[in-house]
């Protein structure tokens, strides 16, 4: 951690002046704590000075403590404070209530894959529970937050001319043939593009064995996170096409009516790429939907070229 310079520098200006002439110790401290290396010579120039020489006793390095030992001993540390902390009159619970400060403690022993301590709860700041009615459309998240094993699915993403999210369920690239065919769909809509679409894998949990306190919410900040990654790369999504059906993938995506609320872009699911390949009923279904599609696209590259003008004319 950094420590503020100003306050070091200052300190070290009084124990000069207390104290004389800083040592080299002391001197050596003042720079490590300010995030300064210092520098010491391997030769000596000609005609210069030898630098003094000086040896003191540097503090033997203690073994670093594993991640799990580390954490109970803030367990115990943080139940010691809470044990030692004076009672709070019930007058000023009332007043100002202040949230939780057991959540890093429950997350920590989650963490250790140790059960949640059962922690009584005062009664003065139970409320009865109140009934509030979702609103009309919306997905109901009520039993997505329950704690529990994470969400676990893995995507192929690839992103056209960076504008339109291809998505397909499965934990490698689609073979050559997968590709292929949907070379095939996307010039039958006449959607052209300079590079065919590079597909990158996204797994979902990042770690294992760590235990979700809210599954889907917890999923959809992953891929959101993994999607916004990839906009500072160029990427401005304009349209999700999601290959292959994933009933927990679809919530985490939020597709409701035909739009993703969680990327805020229209969204369509269909079958799988080696499901479209063997059956061509699934390929006729598909006629319909390129008409819309290519206007979809066209519409889409007018604006995009519009946008391109406008910061040509602004750079003038």
């Amino acid at each position: 951690m950094r420590v503020p310079i100003r306050p070091i520098a200052e300190a070290a200006v009084v124990a000069d002046a207390a104290t004389g002439p800083m040592g080299e110790p002391q001197r050596s401290q003042y720079l490590e704590a300010m995030g300064l290396t210092a520098w010491v010579s391997r030769y000596r120039l000609p005609n210069a000075l030898e630098t003094p020489r000086c040896e003191w006793q540097e503090a033997p390095d203690e073994p670093r403590q594993p991640p799990a030992k580390r954490l109970h001993a803030l367990l115990d540390d943080a139940n010691e404070a809470a044990a030692q902390a004076p009672p709070q009159p019930a007058a000023a619970i009332d007043a100002t209530p202040t949230p939780r400060a057991g959540a890093p403690i429950k997350r920590a022993r989650a963490l250790l894959g140790e059960p949640p301590a059962d922690e009584p709860q005062p009664a003065e700041l139970k409320a009865p529970p109140v009934a509030v009615d979702p609103p009309v459309g919306s997905p109901d998240h009520s039993a997505e937050e329950a704690p529990g094993e994470a969400l676990r699915f893995t995507l192929q993403v690839a992103a056209l001319e960076g504008r339109w999210l291809v998505l397909q369920v499965a934990d490698g690239a689609p073979p050559a043939d997968a590709r292929r065919l949907l070379s095939n769909l996307f010039k039958a809509a006449t959607i052209e593009t300079a590079q065919p679409p590079v597909f990158e894998t996204f797994r979902w949990p990042l770690m294992d064995d760590i235990p979700a306190q809210a599954p889907f919410e917890e999923a959809r900040e992953g891929l959101r996170a993994f999607i916004e990654g990839r906009r500072r790369r160029g990427w401005q999504p304009e349209r999700l096409l999601l290959f292959g059906a994933h009933d927990d993938l679809e919530r985490v995506l939020e597709i409701v009516e035909g739009r993703s609320r969680l990327l805020e872009i229209p969204a369509w699911c269909g079958p799988a790429l080696d499901e479209l390949i063997v059956s061509a009923d699934a390929k006729r279904a598909l006629l319909p939907l390129l008409a819309e599609w290519r206007e979809a696209w066209h519409r889409g590259a007018s604006h995009v070229e519009d946008r391109a003008g406008d910061d040509r004319a602004g750079d003038d």
